[in-house]
This record gives C-alpha cells, sequence and structure tokens, in this order.
C-alpha cells in the first residue's frame, strides 16, 4: 500500500468520525482509536465497502505499523494524509498495493 494516504483511505471505505460524536455507535471489530495531540479520533473501517483495504488497514494496525507515523500533508479544512514512514509520502508497507475497490457510497 505504497503512499498509504488517510484521505484516499476515507474513500475506500474507512470513515473517520470524531470521538465526541455520542450519535456513534462503534462497532469494535472494526473500529480503530488513532490518539493525537489534540485527542483521540475513531476510525469506523467499513469491510462490506472495501474488505481487502479494511482487512489491510486492520493488519498493519496490529503490527503497530502506524505507530508514530507522522502526517505527512496536512490541508487545514479539509485532509491529511499518513501512513509513510518516511515521512515524505513516497513510501509504503512491505505489502503489495492493493487494486482499487470503488463504491459509491457517501463518505
Amino acid at each position: 500500500m505504497r503512499g498509504f494516504a488517510v484521505a484516499l483511505v476515507l474513500g475506500l471505505g474507512v470513515l473517520a468520525i470524531a470521538a465526541q460524536n455520542s450519535a456513534f455507535a462503534a462497532d469494535e471489530d472494526n473500529t480503530i482509536y488513532m490518539q493525537l495531540k489534540g485527542g483521540k479520533v475513531v476510525i469506523q473501517l467499513r469491510p462490506d465497502i472495501a474488505p481487502k483495504h479494511v482487512a489491510r488497514v486492520k493488519k498493519l494496525a496490529k503490527e503497530k505499523f502506524f505507530d508514530g507515523i507522522v502526517f505527512h500533508r496536512v490541508i487545514d479544512g479539509f485532509m491529511a494524509q499518513s501512513g509513510d514512514p518516511s515521512g515524505t509520502g513516497t513510501g509504503g508497507s512491505m505489502y503489495p498495493v492493493l487494486p482499487a475497490e470503488f463504491s459509491s457510497a457517501p463518505f
């Protein structure tokens, strides 16, 4: 998953939801918690939309691949990209690139 980007994954079956949203009922098997300086972010994975990408994100998270990785690109009010251990946006994990899992589901 070269150049894994949070913004890209949002379009491929991952929905980030602020932890303060009390209307959100998490599916714990498909929920990842990201601790940032500004607080906790809840990421709801959507295996019904992008099963291969969700499986990869879960695998990498269990391997602690994302621990300590910086956001290499941030556009205020729009998106943040992360997941590259080099911090440049040009790297990725040791696993092969996944095929796109496009969907018309809103995010």
